[in-house]
């Protein structure tokens, strides 16, 4: 491969899997309607809130009887929400092919303790035997995305549609770029800066009816701490879903979530948003298939990601000293890349395998991905010569 730096360069070079890039022609101009300095108490306040909720269920397609609330602490708090909220009626299964997958199974068994919680994993890269996951009469929480892993599931059809129990689904990396099957899903969480390049710190939590029904029904055996509690005498406290946070959001923050839904709209919505989520990705994978020296973590095409796209070094020369060697020529490839400024944190995941992992969701631009391919053969090129100047 040629030395010389490629002529082209992404525009953006902000292909962090979380915070993601912010959407497309944004600048700080974008909140300047932002009630700051008020309360979000006040009737501005609630209305900018509402807002919000009412253009995420517009957006995302969610049913008119689902309750849809902000919540703090990111996509951790709303899943937090959840667990604590609602497990512990009957008995769980927990899915976990990733890092974040595997912090819910450490929730369920080691802080919440529930003894029939049933763990079902896979390795990275890898979906456990859906059809063999127990959606009927038990408890089911998965994440739809592995964000770490770039796997997700391809479709809900694996979920019983006469379950009697909940699933709870992580959806962070997969809400806005891939298509959630409401029917089959109780709880959907995810956070604002990963689905549509929203700054940090909110989370959101959608509830079906039935997960309602099981909120004004069942009373957890542990205390609740205040910043969890979602029913007030046995009843749902609908406020937290009209706009009445359970603590005080940022209005910045807010300002800037309502932002990247209106551009969403603009986009065409969902069918606008996964287009080019999957345009995206496949300026990658197309890179990937003709490109010897990398592969996709994801073993099946039809599980692979189109948001955290996962990447892993497969030159013979690499791999030949182990998971060391790989892991260090691809700390050097990033760190070449960032250096360069063409391309911001790329690295995989502590957790994960070695490797890389390039952001593809709906506010990164096709034309910025397909200039980033080229960089990633000079970066390789640019390694393997080093390598061959220190042992001359």
């Amino acid at each position: 491969m040629p030395l010389n730096r490629p002529a082209s360069r992404p525009n953006v070079p902000h292909f962090s899997s979380g915070p993601c890039a912010k959407r497309p022609g944004w600048s700080p101009e974008a909140l300047t309607d932002a009630p700051l300095g008020r309360s979000h108490r006040a009737k501005v306040g609630k209305a900018k809130l509402k807002l919000a909720i009412d253009l995420t269920r517009e957006v995302l397609q969610v049913p008119a009887d689902y309750r849809i609330g902000i919540v703090p602490a990111s996509d951790t708090g709303a899943v937090e929400m959840a667990l604590w909220s609602l497990l512990g009626a009957r008995p769980v299964e927990m899915l976990a092919w990733e890092s974040f997958g595997e912090g819910w199974v450490t929730d369920v068994v080691k802080q919440l303790k529930l003894a029939d919680a049933k763990i079902t994993k896979a390795e990275y890269g890898a979906l456990p035997d859906l059809a063999a996951v127990d959606t009927r009469t038990r408890d089911v929480v998965f994440t739809w995305n592995g964000t770490t892993s770039g796997v997700r599931v391809p479709n809900a059809d694996w979920i019983a549609a006469d379950r009697e129990g909940l699933t709870i689904c992580d959806a962070t990396s997969a809400a806005f770029s891939q298509r959630l099957d409401w029917a089959k899903l109780d709880v959907v969480t995810y956070s604002w800066q990963k689905a549509l390049g929203g700054e940090a710190a909110h989370g959101m939590l959608i509830l079906s009816p039935r997960a309602v029904e099981r909120l004004e029904s069942h009373v957890p055996a542990w205390p609740m701490p205040k910043i969890f509690r979602l029913t007030k005498g046995g009843k749902l406290i609908e406020g937290i879903f009209q706009g009445e946070t359970i603590n005080t959001p940022s209005m910045l923050c807010v300002e800037d979530y309502i932002d990247a839904l209106q551009w969403a709209k603009a986009e065409g919505g969902l069918d606008g948003l996964v287009a080019r989520s999957d345009a995206n990705a496949k300026a990658v994978l197309d890179w990937v298939a003709r490109t010897p020296w990398i592969e996709n973590l994801a073993k099946l095409p039809e599980t692979a990601s189109n948001t955290s796209v996962c990447l892993v070094v497969t030159d013979p020369e690499i791999t030949a000293g182990g998971q060391e060697a790989v892991a260090a020529f691809s700390k050097a490839l990033a760190s070449a890349l960032e250096t360069e400024g063409v391309a911001y944190d790329i690295g995989a995941y502590r957790d994960a395998p070695p490797g890389l992992r390039i952001w593809c969701g709906a506010t990164v631009e096709t034309a910025d991905v397909a200039a980033l391919t080229g960089w990633l053969d000079w970066a390789f090129a640019a390694e393997k010569a080093k390598r061959a100047q220190k042992a001359a």
